[in-house]
Formats: structure tokens, C-alpha cells, sequence
């Protein structure tokens, strides 16, 4: 049964979640515009498999493909990756805070307390 995803974030994590999906990733952003035989390559897949695993890249946003004659080429869409960043850089403050507050109540007794509403004011 296939999963479908309604959320862009969504399908961008699914997408990156594979490890073929992200080398094509790489691949992308460090050569630029490759065509499907290029992206296919590396790896012991049949073009059928490589197809499907750049459909889920398009349906996710993540490349784009242009097609000229029977060759395509796939672009990378850097910007629909911002959103992705975006969600993992706000739970990397809050873990992070999280991990600062359990070391100092583990070597201080005491867990460490800072204002959350943005202001420099310390609670105590």
C-alpha cells in the first residue's frame, strides 16, 4: 500500500528519508542538472527503480525535471529544502536547550532556567 503524503514537509522528509534519494541530492547540488542516466550510474537499480525514486523527488518538490526530446534532465529546487531546515533548526534550539537544562541539573543539582519569552531578564 503507498503512503500519500499531503503535507510538503511531509514529502520532503519522506523523500530525504531514503539513502539513494539523498546521493541524487548530492549529486544534483554538486554537478548541477544531470539526466536520468547520470543520476542512475552509481547504483545497481533498474532505470524503473531510479524513475520512481526521482518521481518522489519531483512530488516532493525537491528537483525539477526538464525534458528535451527523450532525455530529461533533473534540476535541484534548493529553496524547497527551507522548509525542511527550517523545521529541523527549531527543534535542534529547543533539544539543544533541553540537553543544557539536563546537564546543569545533573552537575549542579539545579536545572538551568532562562527566560523564554525572548527578554534577557534571568528567572530564578
Amino acid at each position: 500500500m503507498a503512503i500519500h503524503y499531503q503535507n510538503s514537509l511531509d514529502r520532503a522528509f519522506h523523500a530525504l528519508g531514503d539513502g539513494t534519494r539523498r546521493e541524487m541530492i548530492s549529486m544534483l547540488a554538486s554537478r548541477g542538472a544531470l539526466s536520468a542516466g547520470e543520476l542512475r550510474a552509481p547504483f545497481d537499480a533498474a532505470q524503473p527503480t531510479i524513475s520512481k525514486h526521482l518521481k518522489v523527488l519531483e512530488n516532493a518538490g525537491l528537483v525539477r525535471r526538464e525534458v528535451n526530446g527523450r532525455v530529461h534532465h533533473f534540476h535541484l529546487v534548493a529553496d524547497s529544502m527551507r522548509q525542511a531546515e527550517d523545521w529541523i533548526s527549531r527543534h535542534r534550539t529547543f533539544w539543544e536547550g533541553a540537553l543544557r537544562n539536563l546537564e546543569s541539573f545533573v552537575t549542579d543539582g539545579q536545572p538551568e532556567l532562562r527566560a523564554t519569552d525572548g527578554s534577557d531578564e534571568d528567572t530564578e
